[in-house]
């Protein structure tokens, strides 16, 4: 019987490179006695198949059921023994870790001077490269060998591993209370989206100042700073200011620019960082600066010296396809944006295990709202069917809730008037048990649903009214989300001038730019 091909070691063998691969026959090949070994012989047909398939294994691997277990799991670990020695997947973290079991070994030989003497450069190491937790490990090691031999090679040694242990440990605490907060906040605008109303936002408020630890920022390093900004981030998209998102993810990048050593040790916050001040571009509308940044990220993504594994690659491929989509949204070009789509889908497949379901279905909902965007109500729909059948999609309820919303609209253009009934009962009852009917989805689902009284003389009368209830909605802070998922106005200006929705919205985004002024640029200066 064929089994998924979600297995874990048929994944990590489909993840092996070339060079890796190699690496690992001439690992297991330094022993004579592995050339016809179960496990290798394993490998090789894990390597050559294109699915995990459980009894071809046991037809043709040589290996009898009872032993697959164990035969598995043995080439499992042998991988990643054969991983980790590889170059390409060393680290600071992994030099520092090695440093310390070299000592260890000393130490429990009774080379005491040698163990501290490899302690002190590992823990010198450790700090230059912000790896404070590894350096309190060492300290942690070196008091334990000065607490059993005396070496006297400084007078006041004990007072002095006292006081690092001491000032290292207030630092992780510190960075750890801020990584928590930051996590608890990630977490909850996975789940939940921005804050729906004003007892949301006290409650969000209170949460985040509450658990933000008491510090001095001239005593902070890299690390602690980075989860400084990253906890400030979250709090201000929860609370969708996004001006102080665009001031928080700027201080991140910065961050990195300031210590650039830090790219190399630390790439997927350097990425992570740059996605989300693209992020806050985005919602504040500053396309030329939008523009500048996903460009600078290109270049150096695409450099020699900047990092590269699977992770990286999906990671960069991730934001930087999203962003380039947000590029179109921004001035409404969505038949240009549309060339891009095929070959964004195509290449999702290919990184299908390495990115999540909710990044996947992000980048439906964006392909369906561009189809929209352009008039092709059809594929629109089609994309946005994948996401409303996901049964496992637990997070964004706010993306659930707005793809069915668009799908109304979507079906509406396209004239599937027979579908708008049971489309109209189903959204009606998704949206009553998420408990996120406001006002603006309650006035987007009864206008659809009078739509099929309405005169086709009246229904530009309709769209007037719709449009007159909604503009009172744009500057409110809780009703105005509704907005930065579906530009419902702008799809009524287009109905009510007869003009495309991307004509209105290039003309926006226009008549914008003749706005912008020194002043609007001072206040984006962090």
């Amino acid at each position: 019987m064929t089994k998924s091909q979600k297995d874990n070691l048929f994944q990590l063998v489909k993840s092996l490179s070339k060079s890796e691969k190699r690496q690992f026959k001439l690992y297991v090949g330094r022993l004579g006695v592995n050339a016809d070994s179960k496990f290798l012989n394993l490998f090789n047909f894990l390597d050559k198949a294109t699915i995990y398939d459980e009894a071809a294994i046991l037809k043709k691997g040589g290996i009898k059921k009872q032993q697959l277990a164990n035969v598995k799991a043995h080439l499992y670990k042998q991988l990643l023994i054969s991983l980790k020695l590889s170059p390409s997947h060393q680290n600071v973290r992994s030099q520092i870790r090695e440093q310390l079991d070299f000592a260890s070994i000393l130490y429990h030989k009774g080379l005491y001077k040698q163990s501290l003497k490899i302690l002190e450069k590992a823990k010198e190491f450790a700090i230059y490269n912000e790896e404070k937790n590894l350096a309190y490990e060492v300290v942690e090691l070196e008091k334990v060998i000065e607490s059993q031999y005396i070496t006297r090679s400084i007078s006041n040694r004990a007072d002095e591993l006292t006081i690092q242990a001491k000032e290292l440990s207030a630092l992780n605490v510190i960075a750890s209370k801020l990584s928590n907060l930051s996590l608890q906040l990630y977490s909850i605008i996975l789940k939940s989206g921005y804050v729906k109303n004003e007892e949301e936002n006290i409650y969000i408020r209170d949460y985040f100042y509450n658990r933000l630890p008491k510090f001095e920022i001239s005593q902070l390093g890299f690390r602690e700073k980075l989860w400084l900004y990253k906890a400030h981030l979250w709090y201000s998209f929860l609370t969708q200011d996004f001006l102080n998102c665009y001031k928080y993810a700027s201080k991140w990048v910065e961050l990195f620019y300031e210590n650039p050593m830090m790219i190399n040790s630390h790439p997927v916050f350097f990425l992570k960082g740059n996605n989300y001040l693209l992020e806050s571009l985005f919602f504040i509308r500053r396309k030329d600066r939008f523009e500048k940044t996903l460009s600078s990220l290109e270049k150096i993504i695409k450099s020699d010296g900047f990092p590269s594994d699977n992770n990286i690659e999906a990671l960069s491929f991730l934001y930087i396809n999203l962003h380039k989509i947000n590029l179109y949204f921004t001035d409404g070009n969505f038949d240009e944006g549309l060339a891009i789509i095929p070959k964004i889908d195509s290449q999702l497949k290919l990184f299908k295990n390495r990115i999540d379901e909710h990044h996947v279905m992000t980048f439906y909902y964006k392909f369906a709202s561009m189809y929209f965007g352009s008039g092709d109500n059809d594929t629109c729909i089609f994309y946005l069917d994948k996401i409303i059948s996901n049964k496992s999609l637990s997070m964004r309820q706010d993306l659930l809730c707005f793809s069915r919303i668009l799908n109304l609209f979507a079906h509406y253009e396209a004239g599937y008037d027979y579908h708008i009934e049971t489309l109209l009962k189903s959204t009606y009852k998704f949206l009553l048990k998420m408990n996120d009917l406001h006002e603006v989805q309650k006035e987007m689902i009864k206008f659809i649903k009078s739509l099929q009284n309405i005169y086709p003389q009246d229904i530009k009368k309709a769209f007037v009214k719709l449009h007159l209830k909604l503009k009172t909605f744009e500057d409110d802070p809780y009703e105005s989300r509704a907005f930065l998922y579906l530009d419902i106005i702008s799809w009524l200006e287009s109905n009510i001038q007869k003009k495309p929705i991307g004509e209105i919205i290039k003309n926006k985004y226009s008549a914008c730019l003749l706005y912008t002024s020194d002043a609007a640029d001072d206040s984006l200066r962090v």
